[in-house]
């Protein structure tokens, strides 16, 4: 299967909303008709959750109707850790978390990770789904600090639930710079003027960096190279602990078709 098959492919494309505007651009471009969903930003904060959820997609995929299902998602907390192709191919990009997505290239990740660790990542559509919740991308605290600390004055009391949340707060000290991704899709300004803001309130240094759609043009566009695992049924996704970053498994009581 791929971009030069005789007749286009049907996919079935399951991926969060951080990325809606690239997922909804690239699936206008491809070569192949794609059925999209998109799950609410913040579900890898519950792997065990948003796994089980993939998974009951994918097995869910009919081959009748679908040639493969494909993720617009990375290893996100490990929550595409596990995996299982289900009566079809399963394609997962080779990715840590939706920041390699946007930036386009595991490599290029690694390297703004290695040499700028106290990074906080801004995008376009974070921000407008999640413009209330006080942190954005690259924390693992994409929560509603606003509802955390009724839950904690509801369940601590007052002085509990500020020293609670002045705790909470210290993630920011680890933080130095902060980055807006610019993709080139809808007017970006708002946001952009927001994490400059957030920097000079914190402290931080702000860089706007220029994003790349190449990850999700190919995996819509069938083009799945060596930055995809692409797993056949009977096959499920492992951690490579490698720059490969995820891997597969040959489950022993399935057989490949």
């Amino acid at each position: 299967m791929s971009k030069d098959s005789p007749r286009p492919l049907r996919l079935k494309c399951l991926g969060c909303e951080a990325l809606a505007r690239i997922a909804y651009l690239c699936a206008a471009h491809s070569p192949h008709l794609v059925d999209l969903t998109l799950y609410e930003i913040g579900l890898h904060n519950q792997p065990g959750d948003l796994r089980a959820t993939l998974q009951a997609a994918i097995d869910g995929a009919d081959p009748e109707r679908y040639d493969a299902v494909v993720l617009i998602y990375g290893l996100c907390g490990q929550a595409t850790l596990g995996l299982q192709a289900g009566r079809v191919p399963l394609v997962i990009p080779k990715a840590h978390d939706c920041i390699t997505l946007f930036l386009g290239d595991r490599r290029r990740y690694k390297i703004a990770f290695e040499e700028e660790p106290g990074t906080y990542w801004y995008t376009n559509d974070y921000m407008e789904r999640k413009a209330n919740s006080g942190v954005s991308l690259g924390t693992g605290l994409e929560i509603d600090l606003a509802a955390v600390y009724d839950e904690y004055v509801e369940k601590y009391g007052q002085e509990n639930a500020d020293y609670l949340m002045e705790v909470m707060g210290t993630w920011r000290q680890h933080y130095k710079r902060a980055v807006f991704i610019d993709n080139g899709i809808g007017d970006g300004r708002a946001t952009a003027g927001q994490a400059e803001s957030q920097a000079e309130q914190r402290g931080w240094r702000f860089e706007q960096l220029t994003g790349d759609l190449v990850l999700i043009r190919r995996l819509l566009a069938g083009d799945w190279g060596e930055n995809f695992l692409v797993l056949t049924p009977g096959q499920q996704s492992i951690m490579t602990y490698d720059d490969e970053i995820i891997g597969c498994h040959l489950l022993q009581e399935q057989t490949v078709q």
